[in-house]
């Protein structure tokens, strides 16, 4: 893997200490063996002059004007935005937003994994949160490859992104994966049904890239990540009700949400359960009986439970009881427990990870 050199360019106004900001790009740049250099622009003019010179990867902070807002997506290409405070979306940018100083960390890694393994984003729908990166096996000679689908968590909040799952895409791709990173709307800003029509949407989309693209539609993997581990479970659940379409051969939760019903009365996330689905199981039944993984069962898709041993003791209960009653439903189920805290279960380098790529490469056939 070779080194890049990676820019930070901090536009007009932004609300941040700078000694703290370059620390935290000097770190998370040498994580991904890169060098991170910070820029400052005076004016609108002075970002739009540096933008313009900009070469490989590069993070840009706007900041709160409203000129340098109005050149966010604009240039260069390459770019990812990211804003500190809460925002909407931006239509044609790469546009990452709510996390707060620590997310200038995500936004470098979006920029230097999208600069090292370049992805086409395709729109499966027309809102700006509906659309996926495509990554193909680089050796494209091997035959069409199986599909390997990613949801991402965050507690179905619109802060976190697809972005969370990127090291996976390109590790995916480099195991001889076409690797399709979606991206979905999130209930906070458009409602449950809104974000689980869109996963669906994202699987059936699959069969017009196979139509001038290698992949193999006989072998999709739908990995869920925390949150997206529900959504996966109940995707794959959806579509073997279904006739026609797509079908998955095999669902992964990676530290998945598994329990609903359980994690509302717990609270779980602060009440993140509820705020998604909106209401309680008894003030929004359909939603639970619909999205529940336990309420699902017996799904009838093969399915592979990942969970680390030193994440939340809540979801470490659940996917035990999960793996536990899906068996007694008939289903078939692998219960993969190990070291390994909330993020190391989409950690590249993690033994769980290449232990979790062992068990589906075996099912796969890959």
């Amino acid at each position: 893997m070779s080194a890049v050199r990676l820019t930070v360019v901090v536009g007009p106004g932004l609300v941040a200490d700078t000694e703290l900001l370059a620390s935290l790009v000097a770190t998370s740049s040498a994580e991904l063996d890169s060098t991170g250099t910070v820029v400052t622009a005076a004016s609108a003019d002075e970002l739009r002059s540096l933008l313009a010179a900009a070469q490989g990867p590069t993070v840009v902070l706007p900041g709160p004007t409203t000129p340098a807002r109005a050149l966010i997506g604009a240039q260069p290409p390459h770019a990812v935005w990211y804003d500190l405070t809460v925002e909407t979306p931006v239509p044609g940018a790469v546009h990452l937003a709510g996390r707060g100083l620590w997310g200038v960390t995500w936004a470098i890694r979006h920029a230097v994994h999208r600069f090292r393994a370049p992805a086409d984003r395709i729109a499966y729908g027309p809102g700006p949160e509906q659309w996926a990166d495509l990554r193909l096996p680089s050796d494209p000679h091997t035959g069409p490859a199986p599909v390997a689908v990613l949801l991402h968590g965050g507690f179905w909040r619109s802060v976190w992104g697809a972005d969370l799952m990127d090291a996976l895409a390109v590790d995916l791709a480099a195991r001889g994966y076409a690797s399709w990173n979606l991206e979905y709307r999130r209930p906070d800003r458009h409602g449950w049904d809104a974000t689980t029509e869109d996963v669906e949407a994202g699987l059936t989309a699959l069969r017009d890239l196979a139509a001038d693209r290698p992949i193999d539609l006989e072998r999709i993997v739908v990995l869920g990540h925390s949150a997206g581990g529900q959504l996966a479970l109940r995707a794959a659940a959806d579509l073997a009700a279904r006739t026609g379409g797509p079908r998955v051969a095999l669902a992964v939760s990676l530290a998945g949400v598994l329990d609903l019903t359980e994690g509302e009365r717990r609270y779980l996330g602060d009440g993140a359960v509820a705020a998604a689905l909106g209401g309680s199981p008894a003030t929004a039944p359909r939603r639970y009986a619909e999205s529940d993984p336990m309420l699902r069962l017996p799904t009838g898709v093969p399915t592979l439970l990942v969970q680390g041993t030193a994440d939340s003791l809540d979801l470490v209960d659940a996917n035990r009881r999960y793996a536990a009653a899906a068996a007694a439903a008939g289903d078939e189920i692998r219960h993969l427990e190990q070291p390994g805290d909330h993020f190391a279960v989409i950690d590249p380098a993690s033994d769980i990870w290449r232990d979790t790529m062992t068990a589906v490469d075996a099912r796969l056939g890959s």
